[in-house]
């Protein structure tokens, strides 16, 4: 199973914002949580949908307004507390790929292999705004690219997980690289690290 931890806290800003409810507001985040229901299913060809309380909600947590909101979400320690439990039990009783900015340091520590992605400000601007071009939204790439840079300094400065690599984990610059070469070097350390255990 994979699961993609940020998609997360995305669904409960996406439902935040629903419910006009402000990102300033923790208590009311906070609430949501527990009678929020987040599925991963995957589609016939590989990819997948995100669903909330039963609703496919892919499309919709991806969109520049969630974007630029979700940071705020997970800076709070309530709500990055609750929605790792639910992480955690995901992960418990079965292999999983999971993905997002403290998996490696604090959802699954003792995780068996980890890997840390990075890439350079450009080249991460340049592919949100071709995958946001490819989903039909509009957006200028300058502006996706502060959107980037706010967030990134927004998630490595705060005081509860912030995001940063664990000690642990192997480093993958892919700024140069295309996907089937970063899969490729994925797949070859995690055979070493499974040789090894």
């Amino acid at each position: 199973m994979y699961i993609d931890t940020g998609a997360m806290y995305r669904v409960i800003t996406y439902l935040a914002l629903s419910k006009k409810l402000s990102l300033e507001n923790e208590k009311g985040l906070l609430e949501i949580i527990p009678s929020t229901k987040i599925d991963f299913v995957r589609k016939i060809k590989g990819e997948q949908d995100v669903y909330c309380n039963e609703t496919n909600v892919t499309k919709e947590i991806r969109s520049p307004l969630i974007s630029q909101g979700v940071s705020k979400v997970a800076m709070y320690p309530n709500v990055r507390c609750e929605l790792v439990k639910i992480q955690r039990a995901l992960a418990r009783d079965k292999n999983v790929v999971m993905d997002g900015r403290d998996t490696g340091t604090v959802v699954l520590p003792n995780a068996e292999c980890k890997i840390f992605l990075t890439a350079s400000l450009d080249e991460r601007a340049k592919r949100r705004y071709l995958e946001l071009k490819g989903k039909g939204y509009s957006n200028n790439l300058e502006s996706i690219k502060k959107d980037i840079a706010e967030r990134d300094y927004l998630d490595k400065n705060r005081s509860t997980s912030p995001l940063t690599p664990a000690h642990d984990a192997v480093i993958i610059d892919t700024t140069s690289l295309s996907l089937n070469e970063v899969i490729k070097k994925i797949l070859k350390i995690h055979t070493l690290i499974m040789e090894e255990a």
